[in-house]
């Protein structure tokens, strides 16, 4: 019987085929995890996601990618010295008086009483506390991002430092600076007792500073924000380029019983 000698043929060729094919298919797949994994894991701030937290009227300004940057910006401004300088030299009397002057028509009209454990929003380096105190409301606070003792401690106004049901009166005249407006009123709300009375300073037919992070188109989106009170009041002031004044009262808890 005649042997055949001839050795068959390598498999090496047929499995670098089979493993080319595969690669082929699998390598877009293979790209789209590597992207996936090496894509940074900061939270961005989308267009989308402001529209679907804040009613329409209330628009967010570009270019905040995220709340880090957002948070830099605002203390460029705070922590500005020929800023605060001015704030707590030449501004400081003037301001006083104008705050005063809106507080004790507050006063007036049993919106603020002596007793109104206080807060203010963005108060920078106190000017609305000290009015607030010179009106009689002694126990009264203000926060900001930078710290200025003894009338303002440290606060981000989108978390407030505070438990809940904790003040009888807010004032603000930073809501333009909120990046996120609804926090900013929810914050508000969830601080305020039931009874209390925030007042806040908005501009509406004036252009606010190149700090705000939102343009308010009207109040009736600021009203949508404040579901947990009752519109007050809405007039006219002269405000520091604020040109109205909103006030809300908080409503009243609904007893299951």
């Amino acid at each position: 019987m005649k042997l055949n000698n001839q050795t068959p043929p390598p498999v090496t060729p047929i499995l670098l085929r089979y493993f080319t094919v595969s690669l082929f298919l699998f390598l877009p797949l293979l790209l789209l995890l590597f992207t996936l994994k090496t894509t940074p894991s900061t939270t961005i701030i989308t267009t989308t996601t402001t529209i679907t937290t804040n009613p329409a009227g209330i628009r967010i300004r570009p270019g905040y990618t995220t709340y880090d940057s957002y948070i830099k910006k605002q203390l460029n401004k705070t922590l500005n010295p020929k800023l605060r300088h001015l704030w707590k030299t030449r501004d400081w009397d003037r301001k006083i008086q104008v705050f005063t002057t809106f507080f004790s028509k507050l006063k007036h009209h049993s919106l603020l009483t002596n007793s109104s454990k206080s807060l203010c929003i963005g108060a920078r380096v106190g000017q609305e506390v000290e009015a607030l105190r010179r009106v009689g409301v002694a126990d009264s606070i203000g926060i900001d991002l930078v710290p200025c003792p003894p009338l303002v401690i440290h606060g981000d106004f989108h978390r407030q430092p505070f438990p809940d049901d904790t003040f009888l009166f807010e004032f603000s005249n930073v809501f333009d600076h909120a990046l996120y407006p609804a926090k900013f009123v929810g914050e508000i709300e969830r601080t305020l007792k039931p009874g209390g009375v925030c007042v806040l300073h908005v501009a509406l037919s004036t252009k606010s500073d190149k700090y705000s992070a939102n343009d308010l188109l009207g109040v009736e989106p600021l009203v949508k924000l404040f579901k947990g009170s009752d519109l007050v009041r809405v007039q006219k002031v002269d405000g520091f380029g604020l040109d109205t004044e909103v006030i809300f009262r908080k409503k009243e808890k609904i007893s299951l019983e």
